[in-house]
């Protein structure tokens, strides 16, 4: 069976993983949402317009319907300028791809936050809300991906990340028990959990941090 499988975030460092690996199975057909003028191929979307009309826009993108949504998008505050920017990507952007999909048939979404999502701060908080908005939007199975700190090259330079990245790969030798939520976890292997997810049949709302996530990718 083909999975009809609608992606945003195929341009990050988990999102172009996905996307990779999916483009390389038989038994999946793809619909890539970029931004306007983006590098990566794909079908380019305009995500203030998407949050207007979800259906309406993406409908002609998939003609014979969405099986599965998956969101990888997510940016920092940082990079999007202000609280409000950030909110706007990773809440906003996310729901309208999320609302399209639903409204497409898909049962089943994937999304992709953060450990400690719904806890402290302005970034888990947004995490927290936009798990609730889409855990109500009626899709039969929906998938909370809670990794730690992802390790991996992204395209952009993210000096702090990267500074992060080398301090939790230290620190792996001690990240056990309670702690091994919050571990560095590989890029790759949150992407290979991920596919494996796609199709899970199994209703409800499910969250998988590494411990899983890496049981999963196996």
């Amino acid at each position: 069976m083909i999975r009809r499988v609608l992606l945003a975030g195929g341009t990050g460092l988990v999102g172009s993983l996905v996307r990779s690996r999916l483009a390389a199975r038989l038994d999946a057909s793809v619909t890539s949402l970029v931004r306007p003028g983006s590098p990566a191929g794909g079908h380019e979307v305009d995500f203030e317009r998407l949050t207007m009309a979800p259906a309406a826009l993406l409908g002609p993108l998939a003609p014979e319907g969405i099986d599965v949504g998956i969101s990888c998008l997510g940016t920092t505050i940082r990079a999007a300028g202000s609280e409000d920017a950030m909110f706007r990507v990773d809440h906003d952007y996310v729901q309208a791809v999320a609302q399209g999909a639903r409204a497409l048939g898909a049962h089943q979404f994937i999304l992709v936050t953060s450990v400690g999502a719904g806890g402290p701060g302005f970034y888990l908080r947004t995490k927290g809300a936009i798990e609730q908005t889409v855990t109500h939007l009626g899709f039969a199975r929906v998938d909370l991906i809670h990794p730690g700190m992802l390790i991996g090259q992204r395209r952009e330079r993210r000096p702090m990340e990267a500074f992060g990245q080398r301090m939790f790969e230290a620190l792996a030798p001690v990240m056990i028990g309670p702690f091994s939520r919050y571990a560095g976890i590989h890029a790759e292997t949150v992407a290979d959990a991920i596919v494996a997810l796609i199709g899970r049949q199994e209703p409800g709302r499910f969250v998988h941090e590494n411990d899983e996530l890496t049981a999963l990718a196996r």
